[in-house]
């Protein structure tokens, strides 16, 4: 079974950066990409980004988009989320994900806090 370790999270002024990593472990390569969901308090779990193990293909929530960028490394199984333009509103915990992403999961991380402050 995959298991999916996250980290990076942490306390960022509105506008700063912050890189989150996932590394996952025990892949049997059936799930076809991998990416990040977030849910803030009193909020629904959200899909936030994914990119193909084998394609170069990439998919944002138009929420994200031209500010946030997901990148891998196959050779580690890891991916990475790159956030910059960081706004209170991205406050969150982020939660690695693998499966048919963004409509099936097949394995969840255990989250990392994001706390964007104004």
């Amino acid at each position: 079974q995959e298991q999916l370790v996250e980290s990076g999270g942490g306390l960022v002024q509105a506008g700063g950066s912050l890189r989150l990593s996932c590394v996952a472990s025990g892949r049997t390569f059936s799930s076809a990409n991998m990416g990040w969901f977030r849910q803030a308090p009193g909020k629904e779990r959200e899909f936030v980004t994914a990119i193909s193990w084998i394609y170069p293909n990439t998919y944002y929530a138009d929420s994200v988009k031209g500010r946030f960028t997901i990148s891998k490394d196959n050779a580690k199984n890891t991916v990475y989320l790159q956030m910059n333009g960081l706004k209170p509103e991205d406050t969150a915990v982020y939660y690695c994900a693998t499966g048919d992403l963004p409509t099936a999961v097949d394995a969840w991380g255990q989250g990392t806090l994001v706390t964007v402050s104004s």
